[in-house]
């Protein structure tokens, strides 16, 4: 594979975060982006550059992982944002994915098994731990309406097949020859005409049109 995906951990637990960060970084096809123990925090570490992956985790004094998870999406973040949790709770697993994380992870998730998950999630794909899966067909009645694919311009219909590709905004850049800057307004154009939360959710109604 090409360059390590970098991923921010998110957690307002010092032992775990660094277990994290460590789990993450013995894996080659990853480097730590860094570490940030509130979601405040986190907002500010991705102001000026994105990572490619967020593990952010749902309880945490102040900004809870939705609040965080919120304003990461109306800022404009278009990195992979992973839910790692202890809760599995239908009402916390509905409402998280509705919000727009591309995956829902719990916290006792053997070790690979998460390694294993991020690689999933670099390539498109909705991460969801077996324990809370079955709530996702309640998801699934929440919108299937694609009138909106009739309504984009060849360039994002382009970049859109890219996504649901799986690529990430850099790949996306390269494939394309434009900028990454150019590459992340198409990516904001079209969650707004998608009326969609996450990449993932884009490029899931899009591939089952």
């Amino acid at each position: 594979m090409g360059k390590p995906y970098s991923v921010l951990v998110v957690d307002d637990h010092p032992l775990l975060r660094r277990g994290i960060c460590q789990l993450v970084t013995s894996d080659s096809d990853f480097l730590l982006f860094g570490e940030t123990g509130t979601g405040l925090e986190a907002l500010t570490a991705v102001a000026d550059n994105e990572p490619d992956i967020i593990l952010l985790d749902l309880n945490m004094k102040g900004m809870s992982g939705l609040d965080t998870l919120n304003a990461m999406r109306q800022e404009g973040v278009t990195a992979r944002i992973v839910i790692l949790t202890v809760s599995d709770a239908k009402q916390d697993v509905i409402r998280l994915l509705r919000a727009g994380a591309d995956g829902y992870l719990l916290k006792d998730t053997e070790p690979d098994l998460l390694l294993e998950q991020l690689k999933k999630a670099m390539l498109g794909h909705r991460v969801i731990s077996e324990e809370v899966e079955a709530y996702l067909y309640e998801l699934k009645n929440a919108t299937d309406d694609n009138t909106w694919i009739e309504s984009l311009t060849p360039r994002e219909l382009q970049i859109l097949q890219e996504l649901a590709e799986g690529k990430s905004n850099r790949m996306i850049s390269e494939d394309l020859h434009i900028s990454e800057g150019t590459v992340k307004v198409h990516v904001k154009n079209l969650l707004r005409k998608a009326n969609a939360k996450s990449r993932t959710e884009m490029a899931v109604r899009y591939l089952n049109n």
